[in-house]
């Protein structure tokens, strides 16, 4: 039986060059590498028909083999295949992470495909999520905040953003991080998409709303500038992968047709 390996070395994805110059994601009755005794390989959901695993290889590989990371792997890939190997990395994320109870330290076993048991003392875990918001904040139609923060890489602008905190909806989520980052109030937030994040484990939930009132006051620890932008002046954008480049792009649509 065929199975999709989606093969990690370090942060790299491992893809397999076809003659026409295509990528794809190696197809086989059989590992594309040699798996060591000790290699974990973790069973995905299937996709489609295909059976999926993952797993990771110490040292590159050579052609037909390429390693790209896997942000830039969206530009190489069907968008199936791209969102299979997030959930692939995040899934070889949490393997390194839950290698010990956090109980009483005794070694996790894969329980499921989705979870593992403490051979001592049977606590069980399952991948964790850590779910952030994004919005989309306009004013008078035509103008948007954008914010450069201190952790991108690049010069480019994106939304405001952040986790959700425990005991908040989603809603109190967007009004807390505006407030905390830019100190401007907002109204009207609707839902717009949600997308996988797989940078390490992230759900980015998608918002839009309306400029409130307030001034803007910049949250130093985590942003370099926030700003209102003209749609005819916008700085440098971000990436198309990102759900924050949908909500742009979206609200750049909608101007043109209005």
């Amino acid at each position: 039986m065929k199975r999709y390996y989606f093969v990690f070395c370090k942060d790299e994805l491992l893809l397999q060059q076809q003659p026409d110059g295509t990528f794809s994601v190696p197809l086989g009755e059989e590992p594309p590498t040699e798996v060591k005794p000790w290699t974990t390989m973790l069973t995905v959901t299937p996709l489609g028909d295909t059976e999926v695993v993952t797993y990771e290889v110490d040292h590159p590989l050579t052609a037909p083999f390429v390693g790209i990371p896997l942000r830039q792997s969206y530009y190489k890939l069907p968008l199936e295949l791209y969102l299979k190997a997030g959930k692939c990395a995040e899934l070889l994320y949490w393997d390194h992470n839950t290698r010990f109870c956090g109980v009483c330290g005794g070694p996790m076993k894969l329980h499921t495909a989705i979870s593992k048991r403490c051979e001592h003392c049977g606590k069980e875990v399952w991948p964790l999520l850590a779910t952030a918001i994004i919005v989309r904040i306009t004013r008078d139609d035509d103008e948007i905040l954008m914010a450069r923060a201190r952790n991108f890489r690049g010069d480019f602008y994106g939304l405001i953003a952040g986790f959700v905190e425990t005991g908040e909806t989603l809603e109190e989520a967007v009004r807390r991080e505006v407030r905390e980052e830019t100190g401007l109030e907002v109204s009207n937030i609707r839902y717009f998409a949600s997308q996988p994040w797989p940078y390490p484990c992230g759900l980015m939930v998608g918002f839009t709303a309306d400029y409130a009132g307030g001034k803007i006051h910049v949250q130093r620890e985590e942003l370099k500038n926030v700003a209102w932008f003209h749609r005819d002046h916008l700085p440098q954008l971000p990436e198309k992968l990102s759900i924050a480049r949908r909500l742009i792009d979206d609200w750049l649509a909608i101007q043109e047709v209005s």
